[in-house]
């Protein structure tokens, strides 16, 4: 499947219209650019899709910032995980086997890896059914088919 289409499908409910990725990271990550110009960050281990910068100015500004840099690039994560799992096949991306918001742990011993597609539409999936609860609330998990 496309990218872009995915995005759109899994992730269209935040009202993000998506054009082009434009920036990529190890744990799937992305820096997306939509139809008006504005750049979004997709963080599938926080289950969250919010506008980043508002023209590409501010996203170079951004990319500029240490501190950005360092949460983008997840160096000690990336680390750890490839010690485990080794090497990301083309198309996989390193994952949170349990996101943050929902109890997630980020050690070593709560990573995998999936396909960059999986991990946008569970997240976008997640997202949408917890978008409105409260900080702290009490979720439970059910599997259907």
């Amino acid at each position: 499947m496309n990218i872009i289409k995915e995005i759109k499908e899994s992730w269209g409910w935040v009202g993000i219209d998506p054009e082009e990725v434009v920036g990529e990271n190890d744990f799937g990550n992305l820096i997306i650019k939509d139809t008006n110009g504005t750049y979004w960050r997709l963080c599938p281990e926080d289950i969250y899709c919010k506008i980043v910068a508002t023209s590409r100015e501010e996203l170079d500004q951004l990319s500029a910032d240490p501190g950005f840099l360092e949460d983008w690039y997840m160096q000690s994560l990336v680390g750890q995980a490839n010690e485990k799992l080794g090497p990301l096949h083309d198309g996989c991306k390193y994952c949170l086997v349990t996101p943050g918001p929902l109890g997630g742990d980020y050690g070593v011993s709560n990573i995998q890896t999936a396909s960059q597609e999986e991990i946008i539409r569970l997240s976008g999936h997640l997202g949408e059914q917890i978008k409105d609860l409260p900080e702290g609330a009490k979720i439970k998990l059910e599997v259907t088919e």
